[in-house]
């Protein structure tokens, strides 16, 4: 499919804030090639339709431009960066925040047949996934932009082309991966949980069985499936939590390393220092001093 329309879309329709008039769809209009950024992922289906994205996930790395999609089921912490970009052709791109709901809801109208029913219980598939978009899914998101312009017919459209969309990523290529959002009993629900205790919790110690208890698995099973899911062990997810969390608390209290450090979990501001220069490429000071200079009215 030409991807003509779909540019002219997103850049008629991209806000700061990358929401539209559509609950769960987001457009995004980057510009410049920044250095690499800590971010989160979310749950997400997200479409380039110009320029590219590179992330990196604990040891791995993905890449994925125009004409692909990527699709994230665990909110995981990943560093990301814009490629190929600039004031003259900006990265455009789509988004659909994926509900395990209207997953699960898709696969119980869903005939036999119609989608493997592989993954419950089972060995849990990686959480971030890169495929080429089909015509089908890409000739969809249009139709669905397209009622951005046609307040109109939105409300009634708009949730069928959505399920549309769901459909044809559920059934596609990386179709494991988001199915098993859907799925109770996944490998990937279970890992799921431990992931939610660990951003709730992040600032406090733990055991790698307690966490395969709260999951409902063996610990040898967990860990598996932990890794598996999000490319790094629990500890190692745990300390991108912490220092990214750390890097927003230090934007707002720059002058407290210390106390920043304390709060994230850690009882040596040396150690600290440390990982946090390992994983920012600067010292928490000198970090927090660039964020404060590049904030918007800082100056």
């Amino acid at each position: 499919m030409d991807l003509e329309e779909l540019r002219t879309l997103l850049a008629r329709h991209a806000r700061p804030d990358a929401t539209t008039a559509v609950d769960g769809v987001l457009v995004s209009k980057v510009d410049r090639s920044d250095a690499p950024e800590p971010a989160t992922t979310g749950t997400v289906l997200a479409v380039i339709a110009q320029g590219a994205k590179r992330l990196a996930l604990g040891d791995r790395v993905l890449e994925y431009g125009a004409g692909q999609y990527l699709v994230a089921s665990v909110d995981l912490p990943v560093t990301g960066q814009f490629l190929r970009v600039g004031p003259d052709r900006p990265a455009l791109g789509f988004g659909l925040v994926l509900e395990p709901s209207d997953i699960a809801e898709l696969l119980l109208l869903a005939g036999p047949g119609d989608v493997p029913r592989a993954g419950a219980g089972g060995t849990a598939v990686p959480a971030l996934a890169v495929c080429d978009a089909p015509d089908e899914l890409l000739d969809a998101v249009v139709r669905l932009l397209r009622l951005l312009d046609r307040p109109r017919d939105r409300a009634v459209l708009a949730p069928l082309i959505k399920r549309e969309i769901l459909w044809r990523v559920m059934t596609g290529e990386q179709g494991g991966t988001v199915r098993q959002l859907g799925l109770a009993d996944s490998g990937l629900s279970h890992v799921a949980r431990a992931v939610a205790w660990i951003r709730s919790h992040y600032a406090q110690p733990f055991r790698v069985e307690d966490l395969a208890r709260l999951s409902g698995m063996s610990q040898s099973a967990f860990y598996r499936n932990f890794q598996a899911v999000t490319a790094m062990s629990p500890l190692r997810f745990q300390k991108q939590i912490r220092l990214q969390e750390a890097r927003l608390l230090l934007a707002a209290r720059p002058g407290d390393v210390t106390g920043v450090a304390h709060r994230v979990g850690y009882d040596s501001p040396s150690q600290f220092s440390r990982e946090y220069r390992r994983q920012f490429g600067a010292p928490p000071s000198r970090d927090a001093a660039r964020l404060l200079l590049d904030t918007p009215g800082a100056r």
